[in-house]
């Protein structure tokens, strides 16, 4: 295992953006900047051994200060969406940032992915912490977030372990938002995806969860590998409303503290397949639909509808405006408790 360090931009304010390089000298490389925690590129050997980049980004820092549609971001303090920025924790009500119509997304406007961590290098990791302060976009209680980056020795993996411990109750629900391509350009919707899960969560026309409801039967059915591009074009109300898929499934595998399969990736132009492993309840599978051609990768291509995928591993989208039971456990983090949450990468 190697990692190196090198300076990657400054921003306005003249702060250094560090770009940290993992070799695991298996085939498999990471690049990252400790701006959000940002994952820049991260290299994969095809069937024939061709290495290729499989994560949409940028090539400069200002790209990803002024225009960065949350590609490769660690995304807190709340992943996903909290209905009109709002909910109630021990009797106080608590009105967060809205940054996506009338609702919260990703932790606000100034949510984590645009944060400048500190870094350190860690034996064979990287170790991103952050202090985010009472009230930062309204979120109630001091939480420091610690994020860990590393790659197995003896295969090609990447794993992302999550941190974080308060001063005050509060809501916390870390994920990661790479756009992954196993191409490594042109459209992934030819690729084929693995869900296990047998239900996932209608949304209303803001995409605010309404219910968990069975995939049998409609284009939401991922239990069996299928291309994306099956049933993405079907006039099923959810999908129009969505312009493709932005759902959460609820997996089917008890949360227990282990890891479990959450998405199965498979590429077939290039043999590559990536296997997403989480101690999570749930995976948010967004299939690039507001990509528009307005922002271009390190290659020069223009990153178009479908030319990029997220699976977000995360606690079901609102969850604190529900009640909390199996389908909807708890997002809430209380002062000497833990938050602590794993996903891992696989690829073969």
């Amino acid at each position: 295992m190697a990692i190196t360090e090198r300076e990657y931009g400054r921003l306005a304010d003249g702060r250094i953006v560090h770009e940290y390089r993992l070799d695991n000298g298996q085939g498999l490389t990471l690049t990252a900047i400790n701006l959000g925690g940002i994952v820049t590129g991260l290299w994969v050997p095809d069937a024939q051994g061709a290495s290729a980049n499989v994560v949409l980004g940028f090539d400069n820092l200002d790209d990803y200060v002024q225009r960065n549609p949350h590609f490769g971001v660690i995304v807190g303090r709340y992943g996903n969406r909290i209905a009109r920025g709002r909910f109630e924790l021990e009797g106080k009500p608590y009105q967060l940032d809205l940054n996506d119509g009338p609702n919260t997304l990703h932790g606000g406007s100034r949510g984590f992915g645009t944060r400048c961590w500190e870094a350190q290098i860690e034996g064979d990791s990287l170790l991103f912490t952050l202090d985010s302060a009472d009230g930062d976009q309204g979120f109630p209680g001091r939480l420091q977030a610690r994020v860990r980056y590393s790659l197995a020795a003896n295969e090609r993996s990447w794993r992302i372990d999550y941190e974080a411990t308060c001063d005050a109750a509060t809501v916390v629900n870390l994920t990661h938002h790479d756009y992954f391509n196993l191409t490594g350009q042109g459209s992934v919707l030819r690729h084929r995806l693995t869900i296990p899960a047998s239900r996932y969560t209608e949304v209303d026309a803001v995409r605010i969860p309404t219910d968990h409801a069975s995939v049998a039967g409609t284009p939401f059915d991922f239990r069996a590998p299928k291309a994306i591009v099956t049933h993405i074009r079907e006039a099923h109300p959810q999908i129009v409303m969505a312009k493709g898929y932005d759902h959460n499934w609820v997996l089917d595998a008890p949360v227990d503290g282990g890891l479990r399969l959450a998405a199965c990736l498979e590429d077939p132009a290039s043999g590559r397949r990536m296997e997403v492993h989480t101690t999570e309840p749930a995976i948010q599978f967004y299939s690039g639909n507001f990509l528009d051609g307005s922002l271009v990768g390190p290659s020069g291509q223009a990153y178009r509808q479908g030319d990029g995928l997220c699976l977000e591993t995360q606690h079901s989208p609102d969850s604190p405006n529900h009640a909390v039971d199996d389908d909807w456990p708890s997002t809430v983090l209380r002062p000497g408790e833990v938050y602590r949450s794993t996903t891992v990468h696989r690829f073969y």
